[in-house]
């Protein structure tokens, strides 16, 4: 209870202060553990405790694989491949090379344990992505990595250790031949399962209350019978399985990806603080060494950073990309588990010198995630590698007055996109230079065509109801029910839609579309108002009549919050006030600015 009760409040916690959520698990993990002694998981669970995190990392690894979708890395396949590769194969080389020189290593455990070291995952990288906001092609480039090399670098710690016995004489040859059979049954294996599961899914062979729960048992089985053919091929299988669904285009794909994201989100969190509760004193007094503090430097600042820049020469990647990658690389789980796994079997082998790994590979990890974590959202802004701080806007129906609202969005530098059905009917929206798409929301195809990172908040105001709540049921596991607003309902009683299926409802329960449409079509017009010490809200509100309709507000900071009914604004002074207001109003208004540029002329003039 604590474990889960610890992980999802370090996770609110992170979201509420804007912190790494992985350092606030991994310090909570500390305090209840070798520090005050609450709890001891490694010893409560007993024989359950490495299986546990062994089927947890497959489920979490098959979650991020879910979203290897080939066409993401069309433009930039190449750089990526490069990384995975060649890379991998630089880190694995002169991390071991570190090992043995600056962390005082033999050559054997350094060749095993700087194979394991050249894993991220999607454990540690993918909330750190979520947190940071990158830029798509930085953000897919540090997703494909982790999520691709987190089973080869088991495999290739494994190879190490199975090349060293072979050099002892502990080994045949022949063992080489079994490695490389094994890893390809797992490739086999999984590919076979995700090809045949989507099959399945696509000819409704599976019921829809069957989908997930039948792809998470057999997520699990293909990870354990892989794993008992050879040790560490089970993540292979289970990356190899995810890829393949991912790329099949199943429509129920998202589904699947939601229940996984929340299966992993809570898997994520109590395993890190299992990890961390389960570590010793002896361990973290052990982590102070000169020689550790030495190799996690030399991997920081020397092996990271040269595996990206030596692989990377001749793609397109751009000096500040190489600069923003080669700097993130945080470890996780299955650096911790595995060297765990690794420790033993050295020792058993009698290189003495492994019971180093654990107290090294924690100094690693909980390094390289507080520190990556606390500086890629910094750095990716700093490289003009982030995606604004204030996020865009989706319009769902391309109506005059939604073409009104996001043109004025659009002229105070904000980031809008209008989606609708109909070609024809973004004409409007397309003369007046905004972003349009023209396709169905709901369609599977719009998931592969648009890229949804940019935009956190969405308005849905088509002309039919049931529509609109659709809509808004299918994006609030995405975007949140708070960042979803739909005009109001216009048929029917406004009861009949419960809070459940519908978003915000946008400048009250009055103004519905064809109400907003007819004004529109009176020649209202969109008017900025800024409040200053001398024109607060309340002198706004004293001249706001049955003709004025307040739609949001920009605070002076640049965020912008909606006039909504569950929404009660208070602007203040600096904020700009956007209203739809009617062509005598505007008139009005266009008279007083004259007015006032005549006193202020004839003023000027009599000085």
């Amino acid at each position: 209870m604590l474990i889960i009760f610890l992980g999802v409040l370090s996770q609110w916690v992170a979201w509420r202060l804007q912190l790494p959520a992985i350092v606030l698990m991994s310090i909570a993990g500390l305090l209840v553990g070798p520090i005050l002694g609450v709890i001891h998981p490694a010893e409560s669970f007993g024989d359950l405790f490495n299986p546990f995190i062994s089927l947890a990392v497959a489920i979490i690894l098959f979650e991020g694989s879910l979203n290897l979708n080939f066409k993401e890395i069309r433009t930039f396949g190449k750089p990526i491949l490069r990384i995975v590769t060649l890379g991998a194969f630089i880190a694995w080389i002169v991390g071991s090379l570190a090992a043995h020189y600056v962390a005082g290593l033999s050559w054997a455990v350094a060749f095993v344990i700087g194979g394991l070291f050249i894993v991220t995952g999607p454990t540690v990288i993918l909330p750190l992505l979520r947190q940071a906001k990158l830029k798509t092609r930085p953000a897919a480039i540090l997703k494909w990595e982790g999520i691709i090399v987190d089973p080869f670098g088991a495999l290739l710690a494994l190879f190490a250790f199975q090349f060293v016995l072979f050099a002892i004489g502990d080994e045949t040859a022949a063992a080489f031949g079994l490695f490389f059979l094994a890893s390809l049954f797992a490739v086999a294996l999984g590919a076979g399962a995700g090809g045949l599961m989507g099959y399945m899914l696509e000819k409704g062979q599976v019921p829809e209350f069957l989908k997930a729960p039948m792809v998470f048992g057999v997520v699990l089985l293909i990870f354990v019978v892989s794993d008992l053919v050879m040790h560490e091929t089970g993540l292979l299988a289970v990356t190899a399985m995810g890829m393949i669904m991912a790329n099949m285009k199943i429509a129920s794909i998202n589904d699947m990806r939601h229940f996984k994201e929340n299966i992993s989100v809570l898997l994520i969190s109590s395993i890190f603080v299992m990890l961390t509760a389960s570590l010793n004193l002896e361990v973290l007094i052990g982590i102070f060494n000169w020689r550790i503090i030495s190799f996690v430097l030399a991997t920081l600042f020397i092996v990271r950073p040269l595996s990206i820049w030596l692989s990377t020469i001749g793609t397109d990647l751009t000096i500040q990309e190489k600069t923003l990658v080669g700097w993130i690389a945080p470890r996780g789980i299955v650096a911790l588990t595995v060297s765990g796994y690794f420790a033993g079997v050295l020792l058993d082998a009698g290189f003495a010198d492994a019971e180093l790994l654990t107290a090294l590979t924690f100094a690693l990890v909980f390094s390289t995630v507080v520190v990556h974590g606390f500086t890629i959202g910094w750095l990716g802004r700093k490289l003009g590698l982030a995606t604004a701080d204030d996020p865009g806007i989706i319009i769902v129906g391309a109506s005059r007055f939604a073409t009104k609202l996001g043109e004025v969005l659009a002229d105070l530098n904000k980031n809008v996109m209008i989606v609708d059905p109909s070609w024809g009917s973004l004409q409007g929206a397309r003369q007046v230079g905004l972003t349009t798409y023209a396709g169905e929301i709901l369609s599977e195809h719009t998931d592969y065509e648009v890229e949804m990172t940019p935009y956190e908040t969405m308005i849905v105001a088509t002309e039919t109801d049931s529509y609109n709540a659709l809509v808004v049921s299918n994006f609030v596991p995405e975007l949140g029910r708070s960042n979803l607003y739909q005009t109001a309902i216009h048929q029917g009683d406004p009861a009949d839609f419960h809070s459940s299926l519908s978003g915000r409802t946008l400048f009250g329960e009055k103004w519905n579309i064809h109400e907003l449409e007819m004004k529109a079509e009176e020649g209202y017009t969109m008017r900025k108002t800024q409040l200053t010490e001398h024109f607060s809200y309340e002198n706004f509100k004293e001249k706001w009549t049955g003709d004025t309709i307040p739609l949001f507000v920009q605070r002076a900071q640049g965020k912008i919050e909606f006039f909504a009914e569950s929404n009660k604004l208070e602007p203040k002074p600096g904020d700009i006030i956007v209203s739809f207001t009617s062509p005598a109003r505007q008139s009005d208004r266009n008279q007083e600015r004259l007015e006032n540029n005549r006193v202020k002329n004839a003023a000027q003039t009599k000085e």
